[in-house]
């Protein structure tokens, strides 16, 4: 009689978690059930607000308007620095959660445009670990004749990203750093990340700008800086950067927030090489 036990792969993005019936992910949105790999997040919302688009951030997408932001559980990064861990690093067990079909979702937005909302954002935890959600409103949205706005960490594999293109209409992708040995403390891949950010700057349909939140002791040197901006400039000198001041949270409550003049600096390195480097979360 054999003792092994039947696993099923999740092909959504790099870390492929073989699950065993009953199992969830690393990400704690996806379940082995009946030999399939399930969305437990699905319709199930957290967070949902009208947001300024320029709080995505987006500065150069429709400046002005807002979008209707909604979020679910979960994530497939494990970031001691996490700005949203309450949601994203927690499973449905610890949310409280509304449902919220994809129907829905999209009538609330369209209720919205006569006090500017352009269309709906993928945000707050981790949007691509519930990808079917995001699939299933994004193509409703696009047949009411609204936006769709993803805030990512580019953690996704190709085929998933393949389905989304055409649909997105902006995206803000998070630039952990620009070494694998970054990622590797966040238990990420820096080349599934760049192949995300490439395919989203290859798609003429799609605005794309990038965001660094620069972490002291992760990711702050200068070197690294510039060569994150020297590759996104091989991809077009004109994405817009955004290099972010960390200030204290979860795991990492009793750091220093980043030095406003290494953050200058780092702007400094990145401009060698882009256009458009904006600092954020600053006074």
């Amino acid at each position: 009689m054999s003792d092994k036990v039947d696993t099923v792969a999740c092909e959504l993005c790099p870390h492929h978690c073989r699950l065993s019936e009953g199992r969830v992910g690393l990400c704690r949105a996806r379940k082995a059930v009946d030999g399939r790999v399930q969305s437990l997040s699905y319709g199930k919302v957290t967070s949902l607000a009208l947001d300024p688009i320029e709080k995505k951030p987006l500065v150069r997408f429709h400046p002005g308007s807002s979008v209707l932001s909604v979020g679910s559980f979960g994530c497939n990064l494990s970031c001691p620095f996490c700005q949203n861990a309450s949601i994203a690093q927690v499973g449905i067990e610890r949310v409280v959660c509304e449902d919220l079909a994809p129907e829905e979702l999209v009538d609330r937005a369209c209720d919205l445009r006569s006090i500017g909302c352009i269309g709906i954002a993928y945000t707050y935890n981790e949007p691509l670990v519930g990808f079917e959600y995001v699939k299933d409103c994004s193509t409703l949205a696009h047949e009411a004749g609204l936006l769709n706005v993803l805030v990512s960490n580019g953690m996704v594999e190709r085929e998933p990203l393949a389905e989304l293109c055409g649909l997105i209409d902006a995206a803000n992708i998070d630039l952990k750093g620009f070494s694998q040995d970054s990622y590797s403390r966040l238990r990420g891949d820096l080349s599934a990340v760049m192949r995300t950010i490439e395919t989203f700057a290859r798609d003429g349909a799609c605005h794309l700008e990038v965001t660094t939140l620069v972490v002291p002791g992760l990711n702050d040197r200068v070197e690294e800086i510039r060569e994150a901006a020297r590759w996104l400039a091989s991809l077009d000198p004109n994405i817009t950067y955004h290099l972010t001041r960390f200030f204290p949270r979860y795991r990492m409550a009793d750091e220093r927030p980043t030095s406003l003049a290494v953050l200058q600096e780092l702007a400094e390195a990145a401009s060698e090489y882009l256009n458009d480097v904006v600092l954020g979360n600053c006074p």
